[in-house]
């Protein structure tokens, strides 16, 4: 055995002791006759102290040797209030050298000026630094923290497969070819959502698992291709049984890693998110909600607006207060462009200081609309009000963007406060333009509200489900849904789909099955671990919580994956690859 204490156990009472310590060289200091190692390992850093009798012993040691060192805890002159270890120091008595290292390609230390790439090709040199391994052990506290509150609420976990059936309604597969069924594949699973409603039509009744899933879908800041997610399903149970389980369990989470115990969890209907936050995700840590203002331009002598309003489009203003100083002509150019991303048209602005207006539409619009949309704002000196006038859903959409935009630039977010929000009632389908058809918003087994059944075949449009999502800080946490348990009502939501009888056979046929045999009401959700961990670390990057993460092109630079394969691979798998 290598050691007997880590390199952040000891401590002044240890004072005396001899120890055995091993871990990395986290830096080393000559004096000449003294040499002090800051030695490293996972527990924290311990310095120790080579005199002049025992310096030859680490005359060839480098930073990131691997090192044993012998020796006995005394008390350190000038302690390090840096470091839990400060008060001591280990007076070095033998060594031995575990292992040799190259210098490494990058700094290893809280602060390293490696760019991402370097990290991520030497991702195991990365997970050496605080900020990342931090970062993991903290992922580690999370699940330790679910697994302990769901089965103290009769959760059972259960395991389920990896190699799968692809299904349509989703992201794309991962596909991996079968061996034994030559030119068949199995789908690696974007969700354990049809094994988890199996479990219950089992009687499994409480399940849970943290779940490894995959998707071949374009990446961002907070989206990996491979993730894992806390998955439940509970049977007998609706929409406020499921919210008291995930609300007990984040407020666990928190309090235990964050220290705050005073979460709350309001609740706002898909629709209203939309119209107040163009957000079905809104950033709550601040207020500022849109204002429809429509009504008050519907005869409004500036064309631009009357005309949206004839055609059936919707203004919407956004006030941004004390501002008029903050935000010159070259962000307003800025802003008017940067909502042309969400294909609105453009964007209109107006200052409002000492009783008069000044902006883009000021010459445009009349006294009396102008005063009538101070007062529907309640606008005061130093405010700036943005309008978009458009669709109804490019207006909330584009402005709702811009919310999110102004809101960091301008330092209205409180970045220590962490702020949830249950969005209830998503649209049941949304249509595709490419596809020409309704496809489901969440997925095609979630139930429709009580009153909309009716709407399922006849108004899509304005169809809605009891799926849900929470939303931390800007970013969706869960997402779920109550499921249907009913064989009838599936049967029409494959219809309004569009499904003929043999896609459903084929994609669903075992699952569809399994309801004739006795299915329970039941519902569920899945949560983003990842997520929950970036926003509780404090970083905006997904990839600093994850192991060993994929580029932003789901490559991973460490080891060279996704790579070619040998012919008699593909040979033995009836493979051939296409050339372009």
């Amino acid at each position: 055995m290598n050691r007997d204490h880590t390199c952040g156990e000891l401590r002044k009472t240890d004072v005396g002791k001899k120890v055995r310590l091993a871990g990395w060289v986290a830096k080393r200091r000559n004096l000449g006759s003294i040499v002090f190692i800051d030695l490293r390992d996972r527990y924290g850093i311990t310095q120790i102290t080579f005199d002049e009798a025992h310096s030859q012993l680490v005359k060839d040691v480098r930073n990131e040797y691997v090192i044993e060192v012998r020796g006995v805890v005394s008390l350190k002159e000038t302690a390090n209030p840096k470091l839990e270890t400060g008060e001591i120091e280990v007076i070095a008595e033998d060594c031995k050298i575990l292992s040799s290292a190259k210098t490494t390609p990058m700094i290893i230390a809280d602060e390293t000026d490696a760019l991402e790439d370097l990290r991520l090709k030497y991702r195991y040199l990365d997970i050496r630094r605080n900020p990342i391994k931090d970062k993991l052990i903290m992922r580690d506290k999370v699940a330790t923290i679910v697994r302990r509150v769901l089965h103290e609420d009769d959760f059972i976990e259960v395991e389920t497969p990896i190699l799968s059936k692809s299904t349509p309604e989703g992201a794309r597969d991962y596909l991996v070819p079968s061996r034994l069924y030559k030119g068949k594949f199995y789908a690696l699973p974007q969700s354990p959502q049809q094994y988890k409603q199996l479990l219950m039509i089992g009687g499994m009744d409480r399940y849970f698992q943290i779940a490894r899933c995959f998707r071949d879908e374009d990446l961002r800041a907070d989206r990996q291709p491979e993730f894992t997610q806390i998955d439940m399903e509970m049977s007998f149970a609706d929409e406020e049984d499921i919210f008291a389980e995930v609300e007990k369990v984040m407020k666990a989470i928190f309090k235990e890693i964050k220290g705050v115990d005073d979460l709350s969890f309001p609740r706002v209907k898909y629709v209203d998110a939309m119209d107040k936050y163009g957000s079905d995700k809104p950033d709550l840590r601040f207020d500022n909600p849109m204002c429809n203002v429509t009504e008050l331009f519907r005869n409004s002598a500036f064309s631009v607006f009357s005309n949206c309003v004839a055609e059936g489009g919707v203004i919407k203003a956004l006030v941004f207060h004390n501002a008029t100083d903050k935000l010159s002509r070259k962000k307003f150019d800025e802003l008017n462009e940067f909502v042309k991303i969400y294909k609105a048209k453009g964007l209109a602005y107006l200052k409002y200081d000492n009783g008069e207006f000044t902006g883009s539409v000021n010459n445009a619009l009349p006294a009396e609309e102008k005063k009538a949309l101070s007062e529907q704002l309640k606008l005061n000196s130093g405010d700036v009000v943005l309008m978009v006038a458009d669709k109804k859903n490019i207006a909330e959409t584009a402005l709702g963007a811009i919310r999110k935009k102004l809101g960091e630039e301008l330092g209205l977010i409180d970045k220590d406060k962490f702020s949830f929000v249950w969005i209830t009632e998503f649209p049941m389908y949304e249509y595709s333009e490419e596809e020409g058809r309704w496809v489901s918003a969440h997925h095609p087994f979630t139930a429709p509200r009580d009153e909309d059944v009716d709407k399922l075949t006849t108004d899509q449009a304005n169809c809605y489900s009891r799926a849900y999502d929470l939303v931390l800080n800007g970013y969706e946490l869960l997402s779920g849904s109550v499921r249907i348990h009913d064989s009838q009502m599936q049967a029409k939501v494959f219809d309004a789909l569009g499904l003929s009888k043999e896609q459903i056979k084929n994609k669903f046929g075992f699952f569809i099955e399994a309801f004739e045999y006795g299915a329970p009401p039941h519902c569920g959700v899945g949560i983003g671990i990842e997520r929950l961990v970036m926003i509780l670390s404090g970083t905006d990057n997904i990839k600093d919580v994850v192991a060993f993460p994929k580029t932003a092109s789901a490559y991973c630079l460490m080891s060279d994956a996704p790579n070619t394969v040998d012919q008699d691979q593909l040979d033995f798998l009836s493979l051939q690859i296409k050339k372009d």
